[in-house]
């Protein structure tokens, strides 16, 4: 994958091409994902890559995202592309908390490259895969603010530890869980700033295990 300051600038040629623009600073950017001027400077300074915002301006522009990311060439992914979605809720954030999705109607298909799918379980789990936003430090350096990630709905048993996205009555969270000897449950964020929590199994629902994101398969 590019770093950031090179996706900014093919961000900056792809804006430049609209004619909109003379000299394309990076406020047009910001601009241009929807961000404020702020956040924007905050992720370039942190090297941090605005997925969501990125995949909602290359729907828009009809850019392969696999071109501006990966530099992979749009043309040799034409005939594989088109035919893998998923459901992603750009609306919904967990981690520090957005509420339950699991009756959210508002969701857009992400399209995933082949390459991408056998991460995922493959083609015929794909149905049982959902792509929300993290949002937050609590999971950093493992999953980071702005990140997608990529949530296996069929997975809920936590006597396998992992990081699942769940509810309680505060919210929607994603968190590493692990069972305890006495059966209760230790939610952990990896961002150790972040003290463990131990909660009970009545205590939460589980919507599915978080099988991978951007990059990332765990």
């Amino acid at each position: 994958m590019l770093i950031v300051d090179e996706i900014i600038e093919k961000l900056k040629d792809i804006i430049s091409a609209d004619g909109k623009y003379g000299r394309v600073f990076d406020k047009d950017v910001a601009k241009s994902l929807e961000l404020s001027q702020a956040n924007f400077a905050t992720m370039k300074n942190r090297g941090k890559i605005p997925y969501s915002n990125i995949l909602n301006f290359c729907a828009k522009k009809k850019i392969s995202i696999n071109w501006l990311l990966y530099n992979q060439n749009p043309g040799s992914l034409v005939d594989t592309t088109d035919k893998y979605w998923i459901k992603y809720y750009p609306s919904v954030s967990v981690s520090a908390g957005g509420g339950a999705y699991e009756n959210e109607d508002k969701y857009e298909s992400l399209e995933i490259p082949e390459y991408f799918v056998d991460m995922l379980g493959g083609k015929d789990n794909l149905k049982n895969i959902d792509a929300i936003n993290v949002v937050g430090d609590s999971m950093e350096p493992t999953l980071c603010s702005d990140n997608i990630i990529f949530v296996d709905k069929t997975k809920k048993d936590v006597s396998r530890d992992g990081i699942y996205a769940f509810t309680t009555t505060h919210g929607l969270f994603v968190k590493r869980i692990q069972r305890r000897v006495d059966g209760k449950l230790d939610i952990i964020s990896d961002n150790k700033d972040y003290p463990v929590q131990i909660l009970s199994k009545k205590d939460l629902i589980i919507l599915g295990k978080v099988i991978s994101s951007f990059g990332l398969v765990y």
